[in-house]
C-alpha cells in the first residue's frame, strides 16, 4: 500500500513550501475513519485490490507485476493434465515411495503430489486414459478413488474402528498366550506355541504380510518387507512365539500412529469445515434455507447471532459483532455495518446481518486459505527433502549390514549360525526409517496448522523452515505499521473562531464530498460533538488543484492548501511558521479562511498502529533487525520511525526502489523478509527470501502473492511466524535425533549379539510414536 497514496490525497488541500517556526499546535482527539488508500503502480496508475483483478488483465495475469513466482504455488507442468485420487490405504511415506516407485516410471506421468494427512495424490500426466494409473495404484492395493475436478473428498473413516481394536486385543492375548506356553513348557509344548503364534499372525499380521508381498514384488525395500521377513525368519529358525509378539506389536504401534496423525488431519481439516452447509437466503420474496452451493454471486443471505456466516458477502442491513477468530486470529470481535465486508466460517456474536454474496462456497475466503495449506502440505521442506534423500541409502546400507551379519558373523565371531541369523533379522526391523520420515511431515504440518488458527497462512514447509533465518524484516509504512488512512490531528485556531467552531465550519463544507479528506474532517466533528448538527452549505464551489469554498451562515468560506491561500495573498509569516511546524512533525496542513483572512490551520497525518511499536519490539527481541521502506517523504517517514523505535529509514521510494532496497538487505544480512500488502510491494515481497502480506482476508491477490499472509493487519504476526518458525526447526532437529539416536544405540546391540527382535520393533515403531507425538506438540506452542 501506498504510502505516498494517503499524502497526495492530503497535499491536493496543502501547502509545498513553508517557513521556519517553533510555535505549537494544539491537539484533539479523534477517531479514525475507515478509508483506504492505494499507492500508484509502476505506471502511475491508482488501484484498489479487487478493481486491479476485475479490470486491469495485464497487472493480473501470470507475468504481470502482482505475480510472485517465489511464493506462488507451483505451477502444473506445461501440457499436461491433472487427476486427483483419494487413496484410503495411503497414510505413511512408506505407502507414498511405493507409488512413487510404481507410477513415476511409467511414460506419461511427469509430476506426483502427495498429500498424506488428506490420502490424496495429484497425477500430472500425458496420458490418453487414467485408466492405467487406477489400475497401477489398485495392483499396489491402495483402494484408489477418482476425485473429480473441484470435488471434496468424503470424510476420512476413523482410524481405528471397533472391529479392529478388538480384533487386535484377540491377536495379542494370542501373543501373550504363545509367549506364556514357551516359557513354562519349553520345547515340550511346540505344535501349541505354534498353534498360538500362527493365530496371532493371522489376526494381527495380515495387512502387514500383504503389503510385504506386494513390495518384494516391486522391488522395494519398506517396513512392510522387512517385517515381513524378519517374521518369516523367525519361524524358520523356530522363534514362533517372538515371531507373534513381534507382529502384533508393530500392529498396535500402527494403530497408535494411524490415531496420532488423524489428529495432525483434523487439525487441517477443521479449517475447512467451519462454513455451514447451508444459510438463509432471500428467494421468492421470503427466506429459505438452502445449501451454500447453490447459493449464487449476488445472492442476499441473513445471519443471526450465534450462527456461522456461510459465505463470503457484504453488509447490506443491520449491525453485528463477529468473531473473525477463524479467519484473522483475532481475540475481539469486530463490529460490521453496511457496506463492511464478512467472511465465510467467522461467527456473528450478537445482532442481525442481511449480506450480498460475494464470492461462491468454492472461492471464498475461507475456500482459498484450505485450499492454500492442501498445496503446502504436497510441497516438501528443505529437511523433509534431506530426510528423504538420507532415507534412500541408509535403509540399503543396513540390509547389507544385515546380510554381511548373517554370513560373517559366525566365522568371525563366532556363534550359531542360527544367532546370527536372528541378528541379522533384527537389523532388518532396525534398517527401516520410518521414524526418520515421518517426522518431518507431521511436524511440519502441525505447525502450518497452528499458524493458520493464529491467522498466519503459511504457503508451504519451505517458507515455515526459511522464517528463523531470517536477520532483517523490511515493512512498508502505510497499511502495515500505520493505519493507512488521513486523521484529523490537529486544529489551530488563528483568530475569530475557536477549535470547535472551526472543526465544525471545515466540516460543513466538506459535509458531501466521499474524498477520505472529507469524510476524516466529518468525523472528527461527530467524535466531538456526537449531537450537534452541521450548517448548510449554499454556493458550494470545487476549486481545481487548490481546494472548496461555500457559504454558510450568510458568509463566505474557503478551504484550502498552501497555493490557495498564497493566491489570496493571505500567507503571512506566522502562519508559515505555523505550517512549517506541522510538516516537521510529519503532518500535511490546509488552511481554513472567511472573508477577511485566515481563522485556523487543519492537520492530518496518516498515525501509527497502536500495536506497531510492539511489533517492532519483539522483532528486536529476536535479534532480526527493522527496516521502513516507504514512497513517503523522509521527514514523515521518519516521524513515524522515531514514534515506533526504527532507526532503519528509507524514503522516497517508488516500487523499483524497494526492490533494489531488498537485493541490498539480502546482500547484508543473507535471510531478508518483507512485509507490505502484496499488490503494489509485490517485486519486493517476491525478492526477499520470505514475502508477507499484511491484511489479506478477502484478497485474493495477496493470498497469491505472498509466501506467508497475515489474515488481518496485526504487525505484532511477523514476530510470532518467525518464533514459530524458529520452534518448528527445534522440533525438526530433536525429532531426527531422536531418531537416528535410537537406531545407532540399537543397530549397536544388533551387532554386539545382544538385541531381540522385540527391542528392534520398540527401536522403529517406538521412535516412529515419539517424534510424531513430538511433532503434534506444535498444535499447542505458544509463540
Amino acid at each position: 500500500m501506498p504510502e505516498s497514496g494517503v499524502k497526495q490525497a492530503i497535499q491536493a488541500l496543502s501547502a509545498r513550501h513553508m517557513s521556519n517556526s517553533t510555535r505549537r499546535p494544539i491537539n484533539i482527539p479523534i477517531r479514525v475513519v475507515p478509508v483506504v488508500q492505494h499507492e500508484p503502480d509502476h505506471e502511475g496508475h491508482q488501484h484498489s485490490d479487487d478493481a486491479c483483478c476485475a479490470h486491469d488483465d495485464d497487472c493480473c495475469a501470470p507475468g504481470g507485476l502482482l505475480t510472485a513466482p517465489q511464493a506462488a504455488p507451483q505451477p502444473a507442468p506445461d501440457g499436461t493434465s491433472k487427476v486427483r485420487f483419494r487413496i484410503d490405504k495411503m497414510d505413511c511415506p512408506t505407502e507414498e515411495r511405493l507409488i512413487r516407485n510404481r507410477l513415476e516410471p511409467m511414460t506419461g506421468v511427469v509430476r506426483l503430489d502427495f498429500n498424506l494427512l488428506a490420502r490424496e495424490l495429484t497425477v500430472f500426466h500425458q496420458l490418453e486414459s487414467t485408466l492405467v494409473l487406477e489400475a497401477a495404484l489398485t495392483e499396489l492395493d491402495m483402494a484408489p478413488r477418482l476425485l473429480e475436478a473441484g470435488q471434496r473428498a468424503a470424510p476420512l473413516p476413523e482410524a481405528l474402528p471397533l472391529h479392529d481394536k478388538l480384533q487386535l486385543a484377540a491377536a495379542g492375548l494370542a501373543a501373550l498366550g504363545a509367549e506364556a506356553l514357551h516359557w513354562q513348557m519349553g520345547e515340550e509344548q511346540t505344535w501349541g506355541v505354534a498353534l498360538m503364534a500362527g493365530l496371532a499372525v493371522a489376526m494381527a499380521g495380515g495387512p502387514t504380510l500383504k503389503k510385504g508381498w506386494i513390495a518384494l514384488r516391486h522391488f522395494t525395500l519398506n517396513i512392510y518387507f522387512l517385517m515381513t521377513l524378519a517374521v518369516t525368519g523367525a519361524v524358520l529358525i523356530g522363534n514362533w512365539s517372538e515371531a507373534a509378539m513381534v507382529i502384533v506389536l508393530f500392529a498396535i504401534a500402527e494403530a497408535i500412529e494411524a490415531v496420532s496423525l488423524e489428529r495432525a488431519r483434523k487439525a487441517v481439516q477443521s479449517l475447512s469445515a467451519l462454513a455451514p452447509d447451508t444459510a438463509m437466503v432471500w428467494r421468492q420474496a421470503q427466506w429459505q434455507s438452502s445449501e451454500v452451493a447453490h447459493i449464487a454471486e449476488g445472492d442476499t443471505i441473513m445471519v443471526r447471532a450465534g450462527e456461522r456466516i456461510a459465505l463470503d458477502a457484504r453488509v447490506l442491513k443491520g449491525q453485528a459483532a463477529v468473531n473473525q477468530a477463524p479467519i484473522t486470529g483475532e481475540s475481539m470481535p469486530v463490529d460490521k455495518q453496511p457496506g463492511d465486508s464478512v467472511y465465510a466460517g467467522t461467527i456473528v456474536s450478537d445482532g442481525v446481518i442481511e449480506a450480498q454474496v460475494t464470492a461462491t462456497a468454492g472461492h471464498s475466503t475461507l475456500a482459498r486459505i484450505a485450499a492454500a495449506i492442501q498445496e503446502a502440505q504436497a510441497q516438501r521442506a528443505p529437511t523433509q527433502r534431506f530426510v528423504d534423500q538420507f532415507a534412500r541409502y541408509y535403509t540399503p546400507a543396513v540390509v547389507v549390514l544385515a546380510l554381511l551379519v548373517a554370513l560373517l558373523g559366525p566365522w568371525l565371531i563366532g556363534g550359531s549360525t542360527s544367532h546370527w541369523v536372528y541378528q541379522a533379522l533384527v537389523l532388518l526391523v532396525i534398517a527401516c526409517p520410518c521414524a526418520l520420515v515421518v517426522s518431518t511431515p507431521v511436524t511440519v504440518v502441525s505447525g502450518l496448522a497452528h499458524a493458520a488458527r493464529q491467522g498466519i497462512l503459511i504457503k508451504g514447509g519451505v517458507h515455515l523452515e526459511q522464517g528463523r533465518l531470517i536477520k532483517a524484516v523490511a515493512l512498508d509504512k502505510t497499511g502495515t505499521l500505520t493505519k493507512g488512512r488521513p486523521v484529523l490531528t490537529d486544529v489551530v485556531p488563528l483568530q475569530r473562531v475557536n477549535a470547535q467552531h472551526a472543526l465544525r465550519l471545515a466540516a460543513s463544507l466538506e459535509q458531501r464530498s466521499s474524498h477520505p479528506i472529507a469524510q476524516a474532517l466529518v468525523e472528527a466533528w461527530r467524535e466531538s460533538d456526537p449531537h450537534g448538527a452541521l450548517w448548510p452549505v449554499e454556493q458550494f464551489d470545487v476549486l481545481p488543484g487548490l481546494g472548496i469554498k461555500g457559504r454558510l451562515q450568510d458568509q463566505e468560506w474557503q478551504l484550502g492548501n498552501h497555493r490557495l491561500v498564497e493566491g489570496l495573498g493571505l500567507c503571512s509569516p506566522e502562519l508559515e511558521a505555523r505550517l512549517e511546524t506541522l510538516e516537521l512533525q510529519g503532518k500535511t496542513a490546509f488552511v481554513l479562511m472567511d472573508s477577511q483572512g485566515p481563522v485556523a490551520v487543519l492537520a492530518m497525518a496518516d498515525t501509527a498502529r497502536p500495536e506497531s511499536r510492539q511489533a517492532i519490539d519483539a522483532l528486536k527481541q529476536l535479534g532480526v533487525r527493522a527496516v521502513m521502506l516507504t514512497g513517503d517523504n523522509q521527514a514523515t517517514a521518519q516521524h513515524i520511525a522515531q514514534q515506533l523505535g526504527i532507526e532503519d529509514v528509507r524514503g522516497n521510494l517508488l516500487p523499483g526502489d524497494k526492490l533494489t532496497a531488498i537485493e541490498k538487505l539480502v546482500a547484508e544480512h543473507g535471510a531478508v523478509g518483507m512485509v507490505g500488502d502484496g499488490v503494489n510491494d509485490a517485486p519486493a515481497l517476491a525478492r526477499a527470501t520470505v514475502g508477507i502480506a499484511m491484511g489479506a482476508a478477502g484478497t485474493a491477490t495477496a493470498l497469491e502473492t505472498a509466501d506467508v499472509a497475515i489474515m488481518d493487519d496485526d504487525p505484532i504476526k511477523v514476530a510470532q511466524f518467525i518464533r514459530l518458525s524458529q520452534a518448528t526447526s527445534r522440533v525438526l532437529k530433536q525429532n531426527i535425533a531422536l531418531a537416528l539416536g535410537i537406531k545407532a544405540v540399537f543397530l549397536a546391540l544388533a551387532l554386539a549379539g545382544q538385541a531381540t527382535l522385540w527391542m528392534a520393533v520398540f527401536a522403529d515403531m517406538g521412535a516412529s510414536l515419539l517424534v510424531v507425538f513430538n511433532g503434534l506438540r506444535l498444535l499447542r506452542a505458544r509463540v
